[in-house]
């Protein structure tokens, strides 16, 4: 009964999980003239790669109309969501495996008040500080800019990874690093050179969390990144939402490719993602 339970449990959350990617990936392929049927179908009748063409390229004809493709906008926001993600990815990493060392290794005044009120700021609302936020970046001229967004992101993301290197940190021992300083290493050689390669879960587990944290980003880009030369993925597609006309299938075609980066990118390394997230529970 147990065994069975389990199963259930199982089923249930891979249902809920991936049910509407099915569904995003149905509508996807469904034609146009279906998406409106009153029947519903769970496999399409009748296959169609319209809406694809139309989102990498291809125009096509809707009752007489052209339909313009829309890779232009498409490929674009694509880029800014790289880019922006992989910038933000990588300032948060290094600064806290840096910053997370110092919290462990070194000592000063105040050194476990500021990382608690660090961590403590994961727990403020994103929209209790998005006017003065506004504000600030409006004066520093950085709105729809990728350093203005890559900053936010860093703000935003910083404190987890901070949070897990010092985990990952107080895990190693510390002898490992005393011996280097016996034998004249400096604390600068003795992080990049010794620490940091051993810390490389850690790391890439930080990096998994930040760069898809930062992809599913929706209401920082939707208020600092207005137009198309910073707006991401995440924002472009809710525009195929005219005040006539819903393209739904669309819509789900771009939901599908937007997927597939963060997808491949936890295929392949969830690996190092467990063993970072595991890194502190053995102290």
């Amino acid at each position: 009964m147990r065994r069975l339970g389990f199963y259930l449990g199982c089923t249930l959350l891979i249902l809920w999980s991936l049910g509407p990617v099915y569904w995003s990936l149905v509508t996807s392929l469904t034609p146009p003239n279906a998406l409106v049927s009153d029947h519903l179908r769970l496999w399409p009748q009748q296959i169609t790669l319209e809406h694809y063409g139309k989102l990498f390229g291809a125009t096509s004809t809707s009752q007489g109309n052209e339909v313009q493709s829309v890779w232009p906008q498409f490929s674009r926001a694509l880029l800014n969501s790289v880019l922006t993600s992989l910038l933000a990815t990588v300032v948060t990493v290094v600064i806290a495996a840096f910053g997370a060392w110092a919290f462990v290794r070194l000592r000063f005044p105040g050194r476990d008040t500021m990382f608690v009120l660090i961590v403590a700021t994961l727990g403020v609302p994103a929209y209790t500080v998005m006017i003065p936020l506004y504000r600030i970046m409006i004066g520093a001229g950085l709105v729809d800019t990728y350093l203005g967004v890559t900053l936010i992101y860093v703000s935003a993301f910083l404190p987890l990874a901070l949070w897990l290197m010092r985990s990952v940190y107080q895990a190693m021992p510390l002898s490992l690093e005393e011996a280097a300083w016996l034998d004249g290493a400096s604390k600068l050689y003795t992080l990049v050179r010794i620490v940091l390669p051993l810390a490389g879960p850690g790391l890439m587990a930080t990096a998994i969390l930040t760069f898809l944290s930062a992809w599913g980003q929706f209401m920082v880009p939707l208020v600092f990144s207005p137009t198309l030369s910073t707006k991401p993925l995440t924002v472009l597609i809710p525009e195929f939402v005219t005040r006539n006309y819903v393209d739904y299938g669309l819509m789900n075609a771009a939901g599908i490719v937007a997927i597939v980066p963060p997808a491949l990118l936890v295929l392949f390394l969830n690996r190092f993602l467990v063993q970072g997230l595991m890194a502190g529970a053995s102290k």
